[in-house]
């Protein structure tokens, strides 16, 4: 009988250990990117940035005539390219017709507008 609690005990332990090191190794598999849509509530577009460097870029879905539709994607143009190594995220304001999307540096404050003009993400410089 003893023995069996031993084991149920060791059985225990190796679970909490391999639970515990999911755990922490969850945040280390984390993704690079975060996503977030635009406030404006009649725009389907989808900002992601580089959550290390900044870079920021934007996709939307477009109606294609006479069959599925696309997704058009906006690559990083200026100011939205990678920024001194931080650590980025993305903010949307609540303002209901604001198409731009706010990339704020979580390390040292500072913030800049995101937006697409002329088939590139831009960004205002960062400013705090």
């Amino acid at each position: 009988m003893s023995k069996i609690i031993a084991t149920r005990a060791g059985v225990a332990r190796l679970a909490l250990g391999a639970g515990l090191s999911l755990l922490c190794a969850g945040s280390a598999l984390a993704g690079p990117f975060e996503f977030a849509p635009a406030p404006q509530n009649d725009l389907n577009r989808v900002y992601r940035i580089d959550k290390a460097t900044g870079e920021v870029g934007a996709c939307q879905f477009q109606l294609k005539e006479g069959g599925v539709g696309v997704t058009v994607c906006f690559p990083a143009g200026e100011g939205a390219g990678p920024q001194a190594p931080s650590d980025y995220g993305l903010m949307p304001s609540r303002h209901e017709r604001e198409g731009g999307i706010f990339r704020v540096n979580i390390r040292t404050g500072e913030m800049s507008i995101c937006y697409v003009f002329d088939d590139k993400t831009v960004c205002t410089p960062q400013t705090k």
